[in-house]
C-alpha cells in the first residue's frame, strides 16, 4: 500500500485529492471542476475555496472529520485489522490514506476513494443471516473461524462503524443494515432496538424502515442509499463539528445550533430536538456525536433519520451529549432551556416534550429502563 495521494469521488465526480504532510496530517484540495459545480462536503471546515486545507492532528489523528466518517471503527476496524495481519501487514503501520483506499467504494455515505485496495477478491460464500451471525459470534469469541468467514464478514460489514457486529445486505433489491449482538449485549438487544424504533416513530421522529429479522436481529433500511442504490451524501455531527465521539465534549445546545446554521431551518432543528427528548426519556445515554448525521440531497442539508436509539448506559452514567450542561440527571427544565437557547418556539417545544413523554410511557419499552 503506502498511498501518498488518493482522489475523492462522489457520484463519479472528482471532489478533490488527499495527501499526507510531513507532520502526518492530511492535506485536502478541491478539484477545479468541483469548485465550479459542487458543494462543500464539510461547510464548517472545508468551505468551497481554491486552497490547500490542512487537518489538525486532533481529534482524528491528522484526518478531517468528513473523511474520518468513512473509516470504520469498532467491528469494521477489527475485521480489517485481522485481514491485514493475515496478509503480514502490521495494522499500526497502515496510514489514513491506506485505510481510506481499503474503504474504496464501499464506505458508508456517498464518498469513494481511489485508488482502491481490495483485501479480498474471493466471492461471498453466504448471505444467510443466521450463518453470518454465527460467524460474527465466533469472531468475537476468538473461537475457530474460517478464512471464508472473515472474507464474508469483511465484504459485508468491513465498512461499518460501531461496536456491534453488522452486515450490509441487499434484501428484495433494497439496502439493509442488520445488527447482531456484541458480547456485552443482552441476547434480546435486537428486539429491544426494534421496539424502540417503533416507539420513536409514534413520537413523530423521522425513522427509516426497520425490521426484526429471524425474530431476533435488528435491521434498518439504509438511508444513505436510494431505492435504486444511488448513494446519498452523509456527514455525522462528529465529522461536521470535528469533535471525537469517544469523549463527552458535545452539548445539545451546540448540536441544535449547528443544525440551524447548516440547514437554515427550524423544522430541521425541531427534528433534532425530538431526538433529544426521546433519548432523555428512554435512557439512551449513548447519544454521542457519531449518532447524529446530516444528509445533502437536492441541493440542501437536512437532518438524517434517527438511528442507534436504544437503552444504553453512558460513561459514568451520563449522556455522551449533555443537555444544557447536565449529563447525569437532565430534567424537563434542562430540555426547555435548550429549546430557548436555540430559538425554538417554546410552546411548540413544550408540546413536543409532553407528547414524546406520553407516547413513551404508554409504550412497552418502559421495561428496559428506569427513569
Amino acid at each position: 500500500m503506502q498511498n501518498k495521494l488518493i482522489n475523492v469521488f462522489y457520484h463519479g465526480n472528482k471532489v478533490g485529492r488527499l495527501a499526507m504532510t510531513d507532520t502526518r496530517c492530511c492535506a485536502f484540495e478541491y478539484d477545479g471542476t468541483w469548485l465550479s459545480n459542487g458543494f462543500s462536503i464539510s461547510p464548517f471546515k472545508l468551505p468551497i475555496e481554491k486552497k490547500v486545507f490542512i487537518a489538525n492532528l486532533e481529534p482524528f489523528d491528522g484526518n478531517f472529520g468528513v473523511f474520518n466518517d468513512s473509516l470504520p471503527d469498532g467491528w469494521g476496524k477489527m475485521l480489517i485489522d485481522r485481514m491485514l495481519i493475515k496478509k503480514g501487514v502490521n495494522p499500526a503501520q497502515v496510514s489514513i490514506l491506506d485505510r481510506l483506499s481499503i474503504v474504496g467504494t464501499n464506505g458508508m455515505g456517498g464518498l469513494e476513494y481511489k485508488p482502491e485496495t481490495n483485501l479480498t477478491t474471493t466471492p461471498i460464500t453466504t448471505n444467510d443471516i443466521n450463518k453470518l451471525a454465527e460467524e460474527a459470534h465466533n469472531m468475537l469469541n476468538e473461537t475457530t473461524y474460517t478464512e471464508n468467514a472473515l472474507d464474508d464478514l469483511l465484504k459485508l460489514g468491513g465498512a461499518s462503524g460501531g461496536t456491534r457486529p453488522k452486515v450490509l445486505l441487499r434484501i428484495n433489491n433494497e439496502s439493509w443494515l442488520i445488527k447482531f449482538y456484541a458480547l456485552s449485549d443482552p441476547k434480546n438487544i435486537g428486539k429491544q432496538e426494534y421496539e424502540y424504533s417503533i416507539t420513536a416513530k409514534k413520537c413523530g421522529i423521522n425513522m427509516p424502515e426497520t425490521c426484526l429479522f429471524k425474530n431476533k436481529y435488528f435491521g434498518v433500511k439504509r438511508f444513505d442509499r436510494k431505492p435504486n442504490g444511488e448513494k446519498v451524501f452523509m456527514v455525522s455531527a462528529s465529522g461536521l463539528l470535528e469533535t471525537s465521539h469517544r469523549y463527552p465534549t458535545l452539548d445539545y445546545v451546540d448540536l441544535l445550533n449547528a443544525t440551524l446554521k447548516l440547514t437554515k431551518s427550524y423544522a430541521e432543528v425541531e427534528k433534532m430536538f425530538r431526538i433529544m427528548c426521546f433519548n432523555v426519556f428512554t435512557h439512551n445515554q449513548d447519544d454521542h456525536s457519531k449518532n447524529f448525521s446530516f444528509l445533502y440531497d437536492n441541493n440542501s442539508w437536512i437532518v438524517s433519520p434517527a438511528y442507534d436509539i436504544v437503552y444504553a448506559e453512558g460513561i459514568g452514567g451520563e449522556h455522551a451529549t449533555s443537555i444544557n450542561g447536565e449529563g447525569k440527571n437532565p430534567n424537563e427544565t434542562d430540555i426547555i432551556n435548550v429549546a430557548e437557547k436555540v430559538g425554538l418556539n417554546l410552546n411548540r417545544a413544550k408540546h413536543i416534550l409532553s407528547t414524546t413523554k406520553t407516547h413513551i410511557y404508554k409504550s412497552n419499552i418502559q421495561k428496559y429502563f428506569k427513569r
